[in-house]
């Protein structure tokens, strides 16, 4: 299906999730038309990512179009990772980079530690208690083959269970944290050094396991494997069996949407409404991309019990203001 405007055209790319955006011009946000970002907006909600190609955008100019979705957010100090020089709003999405940070196939180690075959399926900073609303990713530079994308429409989820299950979903709440979806081990002197990380620094929060979204009104099954340690008020071998089906379930085929990246490429995405997931098919390779994200603050997580997600430990996320521009 192929919706135009005068300018804009909107084509689908799978069957439940996932559009491009052909005929807009992100390279100077600030003069794209108030009716232009209505219909960005519109298509984000209905098709929960949309891809823009041939963009090469600055970081200036990403950080500018990210603003007229609404204001920036970023976890605070060391915890965003590394920006680049100038905007500290953007993250830097490259193994080197957390290579450097980390040691030497730091996102291969953990990957090799999943609890799960989907454990890499993730929300972004889950873990807080108002996740981004939206996230802004681009391509600087990308691989000769593999390292594709990935994204399920949790809505689309929610609506492919039984009504018992939906029923039962309704009034979970599940706790969120970092590296939940790893077995870290004591007697591993690396995985010592981030078990140590995450007691000083980890965010913990509540989350209902279902999401009423703020916009649309949908249900959405907030479950991301990655951040997922159990459902709250469940006996462990109660919420492990829950876990093994909705967890399962999240990612059917059917619900997901695949990209291939070009360089100049921006995926836009509702946190809300969708996990992503990372490609590990380059982990054995000398391949690498290189990628900068900007996140767009959101709201604290509701379900249609009328819980609302609760802090355990950590500060929500803020709209962020440069400290060099004061």
């Amino acid at each position: 299906m192929t919706v135009e405007s005068s300018k804009t055209e909107i084509r689908r790319v799978a069957g439940r999730i996932g559009a491009e955006i052909r005929g807009i011009d992100l390279g100077d946000p600030e003069k794209l038309l108030p009716e232009t970002m209505a219909e960005i907006r519109a298509a984000l909600l209905r098709h929960k990512v949309v891809f823009f190609s041939g963009q090469h955008l600055d970081h200036a100019a990403q950080v500018a179009f990210a603003r007229r979705l609404g204001e920036i957010t970023r976890l605070p100090g060391a915890q965003h990772g590394t920006h680049p020089e100038g905007f500290p709003e953007i993250l830097v999405v490259d193994p080197d980079v957390n290579d450097a940070r980390h040691g030497t196939r730091f996102e291969e180690r953990l990957h090799r530690k999943s609890e799960r075959a989907d454990s890499g399926w993730h929300v972004d900073v889950a873990s807080v208690v108002n996740p981004p609303a939206i996230s802004v990713l681009r391509c600087e530079v990308a691989t000769e083959f593999g390292g594709d994308t990935q994204w399920t429409n949790l809505v689309a989820a929610y609506d492919g269970l039984s009504r018992p299950l939906q029923q039962l979903a309704d009034g979970l709440r599940a706790e969120h944290a970092l590296h939940a979806g790893v077995r870290l081990l004591f007697s591993d002197e690396e995985d010592l050094e981030i078990i140590r990380k995450r007691a000083r620094e980890t965010l913990v929060s509540l989350h209902p396991v279902v999401r009423v979204h703020p916009e649309t009104g949908e249900k959405a099954l907030f479950v991301p494997p990655a951040s997922v340690s159990h459902i709250a008020g469940l006996l462990p071998w109660e919420s492990d069996g829950i876990l093994d089906i909705l967890l399962a379930h999240l990612s059917r085929p059917e619900y997901t949407v695949r990209h291939q990246w070009t360089p100049g490429d921006i995926a836009v995405w509702d946190n809300r409404a969708v996990a992503h997931l990372q490609p590990a098919d380059l982990h054995h390779t000398d391949y690498r991309r290189r990628m900068y994200r900007v996140l767009v603050l959101g709201d604290r997580p509701a379900g249609p019990d009328g819980f609302v997600s609760e802090a355990v430990r950590g500060e929500p996320l803020a709209p962020f203001h440069d400290p060099e521009e004061n």
